[in-house]
């Protein structure tokens, strides 16, 4: 991985934990009231937010890895590729995780044909990137 790469990997990660630490607090903000009310579903409620904080520190990790991947002189090329692959490996769970946590919210609503709907989309994108990840990841020069 190059230092321009793992650099923007860097700034792409954590623009992602930003927006996802943006979705957390949008979801506690309009849902716990209604939470804490009964109004909505309480396990799907914790799920989503159980999945926003992986998701959240997912790409936080990933960011770090991207980190360690641009630091040109401290690092020798294979450690370079293996921080490259991590930050890979986070910022795949992040995604994966990101996308499922619509899906999970019109559960704690009891909207289930959206849900559905959106699970099943959340379902074929995971087909999606196990077939196409180990593609379009990190390779190692050795």
């Amino acid at each position: 991985m190059t230092a321009e790469l793992a650099a923007a990997n860097v700034n792409r990660a954590y623009q992602l934990a930003a927006s996802s630490i943006a979705i957390f607090t949008f979801l506690l903000f309009f849902l716990y009231p209604r939470f804490a009310s009964g109004e909505v579903d309480a396990v799907p409620f914790q799920a989503t937010l159980i999945v926003m904080g992986v998701v959240t520190f997912s790409f936080a990790f990933a960011s770090f890895y991207y980190y360690g991947a641009s630091l040109g002189g401290q690092f020798d090329d294979a450690a370079r590729d293996r921080y490259g692959r991590s930050g890979d490996r986070f910022w795949l769970l992040g995604c994966v995780l990101l996308f499922l946590a619509p899906s999970m919210i019109p559960f704690t609503v009891g909207l289930l044909a959206v849900a559905g709907v959106w699970f099943a989309l959340w379902l074929v994108y995971l087909l999606f990137v196990i077939r196409n990840f180990p593609r379009v990841r990190t390779e190692g020069k050795s």
